[in-house]
This record gives C-alpha cells, sequence and structure tokens, in this order.
C-alpha cells in the first residue's frame, strides 16, 4: 500500500529519532507571507523611531546659548546707560539677565567683550543705511562723506555707549583685542569697496593703492572721534573735521597736486 507524504512533512531515516523544529523557523526556500513582511517591516521602523528619538545632535545647548547671550547683551546695554561702564559689573549684568554670576563667564569674559558686540551692530547698521541712500554714480568723495554722515548720526545718537566703546579698544585681553582688529578690518573694507568703485569711474589717480587709502581714512576719522568722546569738540565739529578730512585726502597738500 503507497503512502502519500503532504508537503510539510520531512521523511526520516529508520531508526532516527525526530528533530524538533524552533517555533516559527521556516523551511529551506520559504517564502515569506505579505503579512510577515508587513510585521518585520513595521518592527524595523519602530527600532529606527526609537533610537532616532533618543539622538539630539547639541541637545539644545546651541539654541539656549544663544538666547543666553542675547540675555546678557540686552542686561549690559540697560546696567552700562544706568550705572555707566565702570558701576556695571558682569555681577549685576548676571543678576539683571538671570543667570547665575559664575554661569555668565560661559558666554562672555568681560565686559569690553559686550562693547565690542555693540559697536559690531553699529557698524553693521551704518553700512545698511548707507546701502539705502548710495547712489554708486555719484563723485567718490561724496559717497564717502555720505558714509561717514551715517555712521556719525548712529554714534551720536548712542554718545554714552560709543564714548566707552571707544576706550574699550584700547583695552589688552586679547579676545576683545582680536575683535577690535577685525572691526578695524571690517571698516576699511567697506571704505575700499567706495573707493573701488571710484577708481573704476576714475575719480581717482591710477596710480593709487585703494588699500592704503582706506586705511588712511579709517584712522584719520577714528582719531577725529576721540577729542568729541573728551568733550572737546562738538557734534557738529566732528562731523566738519571728517568732512576736511575726506577733502584734504582727494585735493592733495603738496604745491603741484591737481584735483583728480
Amino acid at each position: 500500500m503507497s503512502t502519500s507524504l503532504s508537503s510539510h512533512s520531512t521523511p526520516r531515516v529508520a531508526g532516527e529519532s525526530p528533530i524538533a523544529e524552533p517555533v516559527g523557523a521556516k523551511s529551506p526556500g520559504a517564502v515569506d507571507s505579505p503579512a510577515e513582511k508587513g510585521l518585520a517591516s513595521k518592527t524595523a521602523a519602530g527600532s529606527t523611531a526609537r533610537k532616532a528619538s533618543k539622538l539630539r545632535p547639541d541637545d539644545g545647548r546651541l539654541a539656549r546659548g544663544r538666547r543666553s547671550r542675547a540675555r546678557i547683551r540686552e542686561a549690559a546695554k540697560s546696567l552700562f546707560r544706568e550705572r555707566g561702564f565702570d558701576g556695571a559689573t558682569l555681577r549685576a549684568i548676571a543678576e539683571r539677565a538671570g543667570m547665575g554670576a559664575s554661569s555668565i563667564y560661559r558666554h562672555v569674559q568681560s565686559k569690553e567683550e559686550l562693547l565690542i558686540d555693540e559697536l559690531s551692530e553699529m557698524q553693521e547698521e551704518a553700512w545698511t543705511r548707507f546701502r539705502a541712500l548710495d547712489d554708486r554714480d555719484r563723485p567718490t568723495a561724496d559717497r564717502l562723506r555720505e558714509f561717514f554722515d551715517v555712521q556719525h548720526d548712529l554714534l551720536v545718537a548712542d554718545r554714552d555707549l560709543t564714548t566707552i566703546a571707544l576706550r574699550a579698544t584700547t583695552k589688552t585681553e586679547a579676545r576683545v583685542a582680536k575683535r577690535v582688529l577685525q572691526l578695524y578690518d571690517r571698516t576699511i573694507g567697506l571704505l575700499m569697496e567706495i573707493l573701488q568703485r571710484g577708481r573704476i569711474k576714475r575719480d581717482l589717480a591710477k596710480d593709487v593703492d585703494v588699500l592704503e587709502t582706506a586705511r588712511v581714512l579709517f584712522h584719520v576719522t577714528h582719531g577725529a572721534r576721540i577729542p568729541w568722546a573728551n568733550g572737546m569738540v562738538s557734534d557738529d565739529a566732528l562731523r566738519d573735521s571728517v568732512h576736511q578730512a575726506v577733502d584734504l585726502l582727494f585735493r592733495g597738500v603738496s604745491a603741484d597736486s591737481r584735483q583728480v
């Protein structure tokens, strides 16, 4: 009598004990059902989602750091105006910003550094305002005077902070000194951009060094602000001094110089 074997039975050799298959094990060549594939996919997706939920690249520290520094800057500006630079200690700034006295050092190293931040923002605002008013086809000397006028208006509008900032730039702390040099270079670069346009329009002599001219303009105007900051000259006198420096540079001082 013949015996038929089902497709799921496994033949055994005589005398051999049966081998129990693990629960859920598949026969060689077996194919997962759609339901099994879906379950495996969901399991893998769930595992990936759980891992992703635990991964936070910076744990929010960068965002919190920016918010903390913004609070510190606002606190510093208000205290500088209320108490003056000398009367506004870092401890008081930290308290006004809502943080511990030691915590502030994770964000800033000195009061001078905070002032440099404000000076940098003022510089950027001056350039933005100048751009809004600028006509690149105007004579170069007029464009330079316009830029210095915009800068002057911002400095005068915040005289106390400007005076403190000018004094702070003489400090020798490494971080502050580096920031000051960066600001100087940035201003010189802006002046170079105006002068370069003047060279293209032939407002400048062909052999003029644009970089050196920008440096001279910067140092002359920066130096003119020192007596103003010490109350020795008025706001209008400072503006006139800067205009005269621009005119003098373009006219020249030698007997055989000619208007360019």
